[in-house]
């Protein structure tokens, strides 16, 4: 096995592991598609990790400019130099697949400096940190960078059966539905992490700010202004879903169900921070595994079923 498929081989497995959404929507693809899918979802989770983990005797901002300058160089380059010492181990088997895939399809650079520049807002020690957002605004332009710009990456992987750009403005909704929905779903983690993703400005409207939300997380408690706050974060997502469902339809056929399966289930997470009475800032909700099932089984069956047609075609 030569350098470039093992690099693959590893973006595959770290995948599988982590990102269920991308595997499965990837899953029928032909094979070169498949492997992108692998090499960008990997290589984002990766960088992510740098932000949230300690990297023991170097500050995560000097490690995360190093994985940047790191980045940049392969993809110029078309090929990997020797890393820095600071630079994670799996980062080195990711980079080759990685800029492999980016040339193939052409991804815009841009992106990935979006990327980034919202990594650094998630870095305690840069200028950029952010440890809370404030405004809509605010978070947008951090959501751009952190979820908008891996949707649009996608796109020319997936595949669309109109004009790239129509497809721009649902996959960008898709991407801000899908964290905010993590947003919502993680505000008691995050707030350990010393972090408040939903603008602090929209809960305050609601009476609420971060020491009731913190002493909600230490206590299992709710109060009713914490309701009313959260019930209106998912108004919000909800519309962002609204706007996407128009783009699934966009995309190659093969894909469709995987998407789609996505959507419905990553919104029923907001049926179940519902169903909690949005008691969930000392706990975690997740859509039960039957529902996962019964929502997955027949995207999995109509796309297996229009790939076995295809073949015999």
């Amino acid at each position: 096995m030569n350098a470039l498929s093992a690099s693959y081989g590893f973006c595959e497995g770290v995948t599988k592991e982590h990102g269920r959404t991308y595997f499965l929507a990837a899953r029928l693809l032909p094979e070169p598609r498949r492997r992108a899918v692998h090499a960008l979802y990997a290589f984002a989770r990766i960088v992510d990790d740098v932000v949230d983990e300690p990297s023991g005797p170097h500050e995560r901002g000097t490690v995360l400019a190093d994985v940047e300058r790191a980045t940049f160089t392969a993809l110029d380059a078309a090929g990997i130099r020797e890393l820095p010492a600071t630079i994670p181990s799996d980062l080195s088997r990711v980079l080759p697949a990685f800029a492999d895939a980016v040339q193939m399809f052409d991804i815009p650079r841009a992106y990935f400096e979006a990327f980034f520049e919202s990594m650094r807002m998630d870095a305690p020690d840069t200028a950029k940190f952010r440890p809370v957002y404030n405004t809509m605004d605010e978070l947008g332009e951090y959501m751009y960078g952190s979820a908008v710009v891996i949707g649009l990456q996608m796109l020319p992987i997936l595949g669309v059966s109109v004009p790239q750009q129509e497809a721009v403005v649902p996959a960008s909704n898709l991407g801000e539905a899908f964290q905010l929905t993590n947003f919502i779903r993680d505000v008691g983690e995050d707030l350990d992490r010393g972090r408040l993703y939903l603008p602090a400005s929209e809960f305050a409207a609601f009476g609420v700010d971060i020491e009731m939300l913190e002493h909600g997380r230490r206590t299992g408690t709710v109060d009713v202004r914490v309701k009313r706050a959260l019930a209106h974060f998912i108004a919000v997502t909800r519309g962002r879903y609204r706007s996407a469902e128009s783009g699934i339809p966009m995309l190659d056929r093969r894909v469709q169900p995987s998407i789609h399966t996505a959507f419905v289930l990553y919104g029923a997470i907001l049926d179940q921070v519902e169903r909690a009475d949005f008691r969930i800032l000392h706990r975690r909700v997740s859509v039960p595994g039957r529902t996962r099932l019964r929502v997955a089984a027949p995207g999995l069956v109509r796309s297996a079923t229009y790939a076995a047609k295809n073949r015999r075609g």
